[in-house]
C-alpha cells in the first residue's frame, strides 16, 4: 500500500501513482472534490460571516463549480445544525468553558487555590505594591498555606504563590515551609515547577535548610540525575549549596549501588576519594571502576555532559587508572570521541573538568594534544577569563611542544583577528585577574604577584603537569616560553600602541604595559611613544566640579602611574638574588621618549606624587637631556625644597585617619597593664622622591 501523504492544494496536479485502487492520487483527488470549508469542519458563525466578504473562491477543483461563503450559507449550516439537534461551535464551547469551571471548582482547594492566585498577581508586582499592603497579603497568603504546603506547590499555578511566600518570609517563616515538606523533596525535584521551590529556599543559605534538603538526596542519585527535571536541581545543591561531607556522600553513589544501598553513619568520616576507598578495600577495584566507566559513559553518549558531579566522577576515575593502560586508552578515545567537543568545552569550565584536561594534555600523545587543543577554537576569549578554564590554556603553553600551532590557535582569539588590533581585548586581558595569567604567564613565569593566595590551586596544578611532562614532551620548556613570546610581541606591542591611554587607566593596565614593553622582543618604538604620550599635559590637582563625570587625574598623579614610568625608564626590572637591576636587551632609551612629552611639567612631577619618574631620568646612564633637566630644576630650586619638606596631600590624608581619642586610651591601658610604652616612630614628612631629587642637582 503506497504511503499516506496530505492532500495537494486546490488546482495541483500529481503524477500517476502505482498504489492501485487506494492511490496517492484517488485520495487527493477526492480531496480537492471537498470544499475546503467542510473539511476543516468550520461551523462557527462568525467564521462565516467574516469569510462572506471575501470576493476569493474558497476552493476550486479541477473543472469543479467555485464555492464562495454567503450570508445565506452561514445561516443554513445554523439552520441545518438547530434541526439535527446539535450544537454550533459557539455553543459547544461555552459548554465546555462551563464544564471546566466546575471540574476546577470541583477539586480540592479550589477557593483557596484561586485566591492564592489574585495575592500572586498583586505580590509580583512589587514596585506598585506599598510595603504595608504587601506585608499584610504575604500575611493572608501564609494564613492560607500555612499546615497545607505540601498540598499546594505540587500544582503548576499554586507553586508560584509559595515561592513568592518565600521570598518575603521570614527566616522562621521558611523554617516552617521547609519543615512542612520535609520527605517530599526528591518528589519535589522532579516537578517541573515544584523544583524551583527548593532553589528558593537553598537560596538563603541557611544552614538548618540546607541539612534538611540535602539528605533526602542520598541513595537517589543515580535515578535523579538522569531525571529531566531533577537532574539539574540536584547537580545545582551539589556544585553550590552542599558541604563537603554532602558532597562526598553524593558522589560517592557513582562508585556502586552498595554507595547507595547502605548509608554512612552521621558521625562517620565521608570521603568520596576513590584512591582511599580502594585502598581500604582493593578487591572491589574493577567492580567499582566498571560501575563508575560505564555511568560516566552513559552520560556522555546522551550528551548530559554539563554537570559538575560528572567531571568529579571522570576526574576520580582518571586519577586511578594505571599510566599506559587499556583503560586509560579507552577513556581518552571516549572523551575525545564526542561529538561537537561539548563535553570537553564543559569539562573546561570547572575545577575538577579543567584538572582533568589538563591532565590528558599532559599524558596525551601530540596527536591527542591537538585534538583537545583544536576543540577549544573560538572558546579561547570566554575560558582565559573564567576561574577554571584559563588554567587549560597555561598547560598548553607549557606541554604542546609545536608552539606554532599554539600560537596560531590561541594568540588570534586572545588578542583580536589581526595584528592591528583596537586594543578592547588587550583592555580585558590586563584587567581582569584570571585572564592576565594568560599572557602574563609567558614573561612572569611563576610569580606572586601574578599567582596570589586565591590562585594557590592553579600553582598545585602546574607543579603536576611539569612532573608529568618531564617523561612526556620533548622540548626544553625554556626554549618554549621564549618562542611563545616571539609568537606573541607583536600582537601584544600593536594593541599597546593603539590604545595606549585606556590601558595605563588603572594599575593593573599600568603593570601589564610595563611586562609587555620589558618583555616582548622587536621593534618597540611605536609601543613607547604611545605611553610616553599618555603622559602630556599639567598634572593639575584640580578638576572642574561642573564636569559630570569628573574626568580621570593625570597620569602623573596616580601611584602607578608613575611607577610604570621609573620602571620603563630603567629599563629592566631588579633581581633580588643578584642585588642589582638587570636591564632588557636592546635598552628601551625610554627617558629620551619620555622627557619632551614632560619638559614643560618638569618642577610639577619633580613635586608631585610621581617625583620618581624625574628622580630614574636623572639616574638613567642614556638619557641625553640630564644637563638641561638639572639646570631647570636647579632654577627651581625652592619650590623642590617646599615640597621635601611640607606634608604631602597624602600624608595629610594618613594623618587625619589617626583619632587621638583611640591613641589616649590605648596608652591608658598600656600604662595600666605595667607595660612600656615606647614612643611612636616619628612619621615621615615631605614628599621622599623629591628629597633624592634635591640630592642630585646639589652635585
Amino acid at each position: 500500500m503506497a504511503p499516506r501523504s496530505a492532500p495537494a492544494a486546490a488546482g495541483a496536479k500529481r503524477k500517476a501513482s502505482s498504489g492501485g485502487k487506494h492511490s496517492t492520487d484517488d485520495r487527493a483527488k477526492k480531496a480537492r472534490t471537498v470544499p475546503v470549508k467542510e473539511r476543516l469542519n468550520f461551523d462557527n458563525d462568525e467564521d462565516a460571516e467574516s469569510d462572506s466578504n471575501s470576493s476569493e473562491p474558497l476552493d476550486s477543483g479541477e473543472g469543479g463549480a467555485k464555492i464562495q461563503a454567503t450570508p445565506a450559507r452561514a445561516a443554513a449550516i445554523k439552520a441545518n445544525a438547530e434541526a439535527s439537534g446539535t450544537q454550533t461551535s459557539r455553543e459547544a464551547h461555552a459548554k465546555q468553558k462551563q464544564l471546566a469551571q466546575e471540574r476546577r471548582a470541583a477539586k480540592p482547594l479550589a477557593d483557596e487555590v484561586q485566591r492564592t492566585k489574585k495575592l500572586w498577581e498583586k505580590l509580583r508586582r512589587k514596585s506598585h505594591v506599598p510595603k504595608e499592603e504587601r506585608q499584610q497579603l504575604v500575611a493572608e497568603l501564609y494564613g492560607i498555606i500555612t499546615g497545607r504546603v505540601k498540598d499546594f506547590v505540587l500544582k503548576h499555578d499554586a507553586v508560584r504563590a509559595v515561592q513568592t511566600a518565600i521570598k518575603y518570609a521570614t527566616p522562621e517563616q521558611r523554617k516552617q515551609i521547609a519543615k512542612e515538606l520535609q520527605g517530599t523533596y526528591a518528589q519535589l525535584a522532579e516537578s517541573r515547577y515544584a523544583k524551583f521551590l527548593i532553589g528558593k529556599l537553598l537560596v538563603q543559605n541557611d544552614d538548618e535548610i540546607r541539612d534538611l534538603i540535602v539528605p533526602e538526596f542520598y541513595g537517589k542519585v543515580r535515578k535523579l540525575i538522569n531525571h529531566a527535571e531533577a537532574s539539574w536541581i540536584l547537580d545545582d545543591i551539589y556544585r553550590g549549596v552542599a558541604t563537603k561531607e554532602q558532597k562526598a556522600r553524593l558522589l560517592r553513589e557513582w562508585y556502586g549501588p552498595e554507595f547507595s544501598l547502605f548509608k554512612l553513619g552521621e558521625n562517620v568520616e565521608v570521603t568520596a576519594d576513590l584512591a582511599k576507598i580502594l585502598a581500604d578495600e582493593p578487591s572491589k577495584r574493577s567492580t567499582v571502576l566498571k560501575y563508575l566507566f560505564d555511568m560516566s559513559n552513559n552520560f556522555i553518549q546522551k550528551k548530559m555532559t554539563g554537570f559538575t558531579i560528572l567531571h568529579d566522577a571522570m576526574l576520580q576515575y582518571f586519577l586511578n587508572l594505571k599510566p599506559d593502560s587499556e583503560e586509560l586508552k579507552e577513556f581518552v578515545e571516549i572523551v575525545k570521541g564526542d561529538e561537537g567537543g561539548d563535553l570537553l568545552k564543559n569539562m573546561a569550565f570547572t575545577r575538577s573538568g579543567a584538572r582533568l584536561v589538563c591532565l590528558l594534555l599532559a599524558h596525551g600523545s601530540a596527536k591527542d594534544r591537538k585534538q583537545i587543543l583544536k576543540t577549544y577554537k573560538d572558546t579561547f576569549q570566554l575560558m582565559c577569563g573564567d576561574p577554571n578554564a584559563h588554567m587549560i590554556i597555561l598547560a598548553a603553553y607549557d606541554l604542546i611542544d609545536d608552539t606554532v600551532l599554539t600560537s596560531k590557535t590561541i594568540f588570534p582569539e586572545l588578542l583580536g583577528k589581526t595584528d592591528e588590533s583596537d586594543g578592547g581585548n588587550l583592555i580585558f586581558l590586563a584587567n581582569d585577574l584570571n585572564a592576565r595569567t594568560t599572557v602574563c604567564y609567558l614573561f612572569e613565569g611563576r610569580s606572586k604577584s601574578l599567582f596570589p593566595a586565591s590562585h594557590a590551586a592553579d600553582l598545585a596544578i602546574l607543579d603536576e603537569i611539569h612532573e608529568i611532562r618531564k617523561t612526556t614532551s620533548k622540548k626544553d620548556p625554556e626554549i618554549r616560553r621564549k618562542e611563545l613570546v616571539g609568537a606573541i610581541s607583536a600582537q601584544l606591542l600593536a594593541a599597546v600602541a593603539a590604545a595606549p591611554q585606556d590601558l595605563v587607566s588603572s594599575s593593573f593596565g599600568c603593570q601589564f604595559a610595563t611586562d609587555i614593553l620589558l618583555s616582548t622582543i622587536g621593534d618597540k618604538s611605536d609601543a613607547l611613544a604611545a605611553i610616553a604620550s599618555t603622559a602630556a599635559g599639567g598634572p593639575a590637582l584640580t578638576t572642574d566640579d561642573e564636569v559630570y563625570p569628573p574626568p580621570p587625574p593625570h597620569i602623573s598623579l596616580t601611584p602607578f602611574g608613575g611607577k610604570m614610568f621609573k620602571s620603563l625608564i630603567a629599563g629592566g626590572r631588579f633581581d633580588k638574588e643578584a642585588g642589582a637591576l638587570r636591564r632588557v636587551d636592546p635598552p628601551l632609551n625610554f627617558a629620551d621618549i619620555i622627557y619632551p612629552v614632560i619638559k614643560e611639567h618638569a618642577v610639577q612631577w619633580a613635586t608631585g606624587p610621581s617625583s620618581w619618574t624625574v628622580l630614574a631620568l636623572l639616574e638613567a646612564p642614556e638619557f641625553s637631556s640630564k644637563k638641561e633637566l638639572l639646570k631647570i630644576l636647579r632654577a627651581n630650586k625652592k619650590l623642590l625644597e617646599k615640597a621635601a619638606t611640607e606634608e604631602t596631600p597624602a600624608q595629610q590624608a594618613r594623618a587625619a585617619e589617626v583619632v587621638e581619642g583611640e591613641e589616649s586610651k590605648s596608652k591608658k591601658s598600656r600604662k595600666a597593664k605595667g607595660k612600656d610604652t615606647k614612643e611612636a616612630k616619628p612619621r615621615a614628612v615631605g614628599n621622599q622622591g623629591t628629597k633624592l631629587v634635591l640630592e642630585k642637582i646639589r652635585v
